[in-house]
């Protein structure tokens, strides 16, 4: 797979050439600030691209901008953001989008180098790898009341799991559970939000995000 990495830090961008590299990505250009990446973008086509939300010449949010027009120009690019931060103000709209490869990690809490290549995989492959600090800071910027009060503990832990994209499988592996019972706790969670399951992890968790950024009754 061919992956465009965008990363002004010099040292963590070479990081993540090597990663990439020795986890079988072809990485076809580096770049340090969201205009070459679009022109990085549109030159090679890339499959994925991992991509930091800040970025000069501002270092505020050129990154998440640039993603959310590779989003509109080439949607079947994945994108995977790398951030200490959530920017909120553009992250529902990359997330709650179209659904197909997209992720959010936070850079302190990628502590795995395996997890990582794998959650870039799975993006790359259309699927979604998102923080689920990132869930939880989206689902309750609306300054209602929290809807997370509602979820048990143990649905608290799936909804963090789904979020990262993984399967009712992975879920109960991780959490040595029966599949059964995760997907029970999926019903619940789903039932307590005021949504209907869906057939895929990631498209469960964006479509809370969707209902909850609306502020709307309808389902996505």
């Amino acid at each position: 797979m061919r992956a465009v990495i965008a990363e002004d830090a010099v040292l963590l961008r070479e990081g993540l050439v090597r990663l990439l590299e020795e986890g079988g990505f072809d990485v076809v250009a580096c770049v340090d600030n969201g205009e070459d990446l679009l022109r990085a973008v549109e030159q090679h086509q890339p499959d994925v691209c991992v991509v930091d939300v800040r970025m000069p010449p501002t270092f505020n949010d050129e990154g998440v901008k640039a993603a959310l027009v590779i989003r509109r120009q080439w949607p079947d690019v994945a994108i995977l953001m790398l951030s200490q931060y959530v920017e909120e103000r553009y992250a529902v709209d990359l997330i709650a989008g179209d659904s197909r490869g997209i992720g959010y990690l936070l850079k302190d809490r990628v502590a795995d180098v395996r997890e990582f290549l794998e959650a870039l995989r799975r993006v790359a492959m259309g699927g979604a790898a998102l923080d689920p600090e990132v869930v939880t800071q989206l689902l309750v910027r609306s300054g209602k009341q929290d809807p997370l009060e509602q979820l048990s503990p143990r649905e608290r832990e799936v909804l963090g799991l789904m979020a990262e994209g993984r399967t009712n499988g992975l879920i109960a592996e991780a959490l040595v559970v029966t599949e059964g019972a995760v997907e029970k706790h999926v019903t619940n969670i789903f039932n307590k939000l005021g949504l209907p399951p869906a057939d895929q992890a990631h498209r469960r968790v964006l479509a809370v995000l969707r209902y909850l950024e609306h502020g709307t009754d309808n389902h996505a």
